[in-house]
């Protein structure tokens, strides 16, 4: 398809970020599939967490906020996450007829004509004067380099493709990193694993105070000034460290959360340290998160000298057509719907400020 179709916003993504930002656009008098479009790559409603491994149910998720405009009421604790958050997303995109297209593949956002972005798909292509992307980071998993890694000779995973424990009876498992994942993964694992460790490059630091309003604005505060200087935003968990409660407390006292500083090199046949101590293993699971999916945004050249796209609110600094929505403070599931009603302030601002006057 060579004709672009026009619209006056696209947004990128269908997770807790991009729906809340369609709403706000649907609220605020843009149709869809008029004014504005939502382009989802995901086979179904769900954002990331249709993704998830079966294990991780519904009541240890860790603050997922409900979607503006309606609740998620009622689910059972029990039952998968991505089960639950999955059924909880479709229902919302329908009660508030958002028509997401999926699935569709942002492959490029270009420079188009009149001042306006030109967004190539694997659906074709969209004319549109702004855009909110809003695509996370899960398809982008951030896998360390070590020495020896590539003669390894059992099996290597990340976070993004964990299924569940049962896959590692028997194994020795090494798990890497210290934020939520590796701790989730860590519990779970135990039972089933011949033996487990534990390596971080940090000791993980545990909250024994509530996460309260107050914590949670200076950890964003944090976030936010990263991304305003340009550099590539960390996790609010990695400033807030992790809540220590009961599970996490059972960990550690019976030995399954006892860390170790990172290994210096990988051998065929597990990790090793500088000082010459060795841990044998049948699996290196890497829980050591994602970096934001930006890669379709490279034509337009947003990062800074930092690696990062600077950002104001949830504005590109260097393009105030652009907004990243669930991007660095609104990463979280709270912060991405109030960023979704920010972005789409702006944009109406922007789009009636460059509307002609008439005669």
């Amino acid at each position: 398809m060579n004709t672009a179709r026009e619209v006056e916003a696209v947004v990128i993504g269908a997770g807790q970020a991009g729906l809340s930002s369609a709403y706000h656009l649907r609220r605020t008098g843009f149709e869809p599939d008029r004014d504005f479009v939502v382009l989802d790559h995901s086979p179904g409603p769900g954002g990331a967490w249709q993704f998830r491994w079966p294990s991780l149910t519904y009541g240890k998720v860790h603050g997922m906020h409900a979607l503006p405009g309606m609740e998620l009421t009622g689910p059972d604790p029990a039952r998968p996450s991505a089960e639950v958050i999955a059924g909880y997303f479709d229902r919302y995109e329908r009660t508030f007829d958002l028509r997401v297209r999926r699935p569709v593949d942002v492959r490029a956002v270009r420079e188009g004509d009149g001042g306006r972005l030109r967004v190539e798909t694997s659906d074709g292509v969209w004319s549109t004067r702004s855009l909110i992307n809003a695509t996370g980071t899960w398809d982008r998993p951030f896998w360390p380099r070590y020495p020896g890694q590539e003669t390894f000779r059992g099996r290597q995973l990340h976070t993004a493709q964990y299924r569940g424990p049962e896959e590692f009876a028997g194994r020795r498992v090494v798990v890497v990193g210290g934020g939520a994942s590796g701790t989730q993964h860590l519990l779970e694992l135990a039972p089933y694993a011949a033996a487990t460790t534990w390596v971080t490059r940090r000791p993980p630091v545990f909250r024994e105070e509530p996460f309260d309003e107050n914590v949670g604005r200076s950890a964003v505060a944090l976030v936010e000034e990263r991304v305003r200087q340009g550099l590539p935003p960390r996790s609010v968990v990695s400033v807030t460290g992790l809540p220590l409660n009961d599970a996490i407390r059972k960990g550690i006292a019976d030995g399954v959360l006892e860390r170790r500083p990172m290994f210096d090199r990988i051998t065929p046949d597990g990790v090793e340290w500088r000082d010459g101590r060795h841990v044998a293993a049948d699996v290196i699971l890497w829980a050591t998160g994602f970096r934001a999916a930006l890669d379709h945004l490279a034509p337009l050249r947003l990062r800074g000298p930092g690696g990062g796209i600077r950002v104001e609110g949830t504005r590109a600094v260097a393009d105030p057509r652009i907004h990243l929505v669930g991007y660095g403070p609104s990463a979280s599931t709270i912060g991405a719907n109030r960023a979704g009603r920010a972005a789409v302030r702006d944009i109406r601002r922007l789009l009636a400020a460059d509307r002609p006057v008439a005669a």
